[in-house]
């Protein structure tokens, strides 16, 4: 009986999966320079993906980012992702941006092109990071700046956490370890 409810189980977990039509590393963007980022040379590290900007009440998360960059580097990639679109939060230039960021915490970890995360003109990857019919599991809409997003190593969406929840929480913190 216990391997029926176990199969019955597992049925359940995987009707619940969408396959994902699209893959995140085929996704194009390019970093603050304007160079392309080839997320699938990514494949085998974790990925967080954060919509950020300069002159918000969480751009203080930047420390934390790059301090959960700092410890897992190895098996985790930080990937900021500039927007405007949250209080005019982000007006700066590429240039201004990348000064910003490293003047002020040290960032090392990869920061792109400032992008649009919602509405009509919503930059493919962050159509595939709140879409479930692109990423299979999930549903969202960023609410506001600092919204992160995790995928795993091998390019499958695994949760995004509100604003409020700091890089550093235990929430995010158990799929690295």
């Amino acid at each position: 009986m216990r391997l029926v409810n176990t199969i019955k189980t597992s049925s359940r977990k995987t009707a619940n999966k969408v396959a994902a039509k699209t893959s995140i590393y085929d996704i194009a963007i390019n970093d603050i320079e304007g160079n392309p980022i080839k997320l699938s040379n990514l494949k085998g590290k974790k990925l967080l993906f954060v919509n950020v900007a300069s002159k918000c009440g969480f751009t203080g998360q930047y420390a934390s980012l790059q301090e959960l960059y700092n410890k897992y580097q190895e098996k985790l990639m930080i990937i900021a992702c500039p927007c405007n679109q949250y209080g005019k939060q982000e007006s700066g230039d590429a240039s201004q941006i990348q000064s910003f960021c490293e003047r002020n915490y040290g960032v090392t970890f990869l920061v792109t092109e400032k992008i649009n995360v919602r509405g009509s003109n919503q930059h493919p990857l962050y159509q595939w990071l709140t879409n479930k019919e692109k990423n299979g599991i999930k549903n969202s809409s960023v609410k506001w700046n600092f919204q992160k997003y995790l995928v795993d190593e091998q390019g499958e969406y695994i949760d995004f956490y509100f604003s409020t929840t700091k890089p550093t929480s235990s929430s995010i913190v158990r799929h690295l370890r």
